[in-house]
């Protein structure tokens, strides 16, 4: 049982990831959820990390709203591939209960303060409330059991041909968490696109009663789906690492994040001429597809059967 701390912007596919990780409760003690404005506004990310809270009945989980744009640049948004509220076509009931009084950034330092070595954090929206965690105590990157981002790329963007959205959404941020001193477990776009659900995916979906209604939509809102391919899922493969390390080939690699460049900002400049000893991450460079969707879909089999 892996004690596990998300930090995230739902979001659809933040949804898909929640969504892993509730259907995983005898490997992962899901010990809280923080937000952070990025693919839309922190209301809408709060408001939808309470309403799946509910949905996927995950109990007591505290929900703990964070930051609301990022340290020093103008806010960027997705609400073009997420939807004006997040969650694109998906319809949840509106929760019952609020979220905890509080900050995420001093909830994630309290939590790791309190379970040194033992919590896992993973953070898959912009890296705002991690970077301020830090600055405020810089001993939570000894603290925590493992980090594990989705986030930035060594070939490519998808906000823009450099970037990655999380990465661009705050660079600066980005930045103070990769030189933190702590192995930054990094999977980019060039593994998380090849987590893309395809028409047999989503035949796989749609039979899973009530929790159809949050993945079918989800996963057809922003691509079209096809028997080749279709849209990405992309945070539900930083859990899919916590659950199965073994899917995953990851590379040492000294990583900067561009924070100056006029076309590069948010880019994450990659150098695997390094070893082990000069790292500040390990990359993601290839995943086992068949098995990340053996995985996924089965854990989402398991959870739907809890739904009913």
């Amino acid at each position: 049982m892996k004690k596990v701390l998300i930090d995230c912007d739902p979001g659809i596919d933040d949804a898909l990831a929640l969504a892993l990780a509730a259907g995983s409760a005898d490997d992962i003690d899901l010990v809280g959820i923080t937000t952070v404005g990025g693919n839309v506004d922190v209301e809408f990310t709060t408001a939808n990390a309470l309403a799946l809270r509910e949905f996927l009945r995950l109990g007591d989980v505290p929900v703990t709203p964070g930051s609301a744009g990022a340290l020093l640049r103008r806010t960027v948004r997705a609400t073009d591939v997420h939807g004006p509220t997040g969650l694109g076509d998906v319809v949840l009931p509106a929760p019952s209960r609020g979220p905890s009084e509080g900050h995420a950034v001093d909830f994630i330092v309290e939590t790791l303060r309190a379970a040194p070595g033992e919590i896992t954090l993973v953070a898959v929206g912009p890296l705002t409330n991690i970077a301020l965690a830090v600055r405020r105590e810089p001993r939570i990157v000894e603290w925590a059991r493992d980090f594990v981002i989705m986030g930035g790329s060594y070939t490519r963007g998808n906000h823009n041909p450099a970037a990655e959205f999380n990465m661009l959404a705050d660079p600066e941020a980005a930045a103070i968490v990769f030189e933190a001193g702590w192995t930054v477990k990094m999977f980019g776009l060039d593994v998380t696109l090849t987590a893309a659900v395809t028409s047999q995916v989503l035949d796989r979906m749609r039979p899973l009663g009530r929790l159809s209604d949050l993945l079918v939509p989800a996963a057809q809102y922003y691509g079209v789906v096809s028997a080749e391919g279709g849209p990405a899922i992309h945070d539900a493969v930083a859990v899919a690492y916590v659950l199965r390390p073994s899917l995953f080939t990851c590379v040492p690699a000294v990583v900067k994040v561009e924070t100056a460049g006029e076309y590069t900002r948010g880019m994450t400049v990659t150098d695997f001429r390094v070893d082990a000893r000069q790292a500040n991450a390990l990359v993601a460079t290839a995943m086992d597809v068949p098995a990340f969707w053996d995985l996924v879909l089965g854990t989402y089999e398991k959870l739907s059967a809890r739904l009913t």
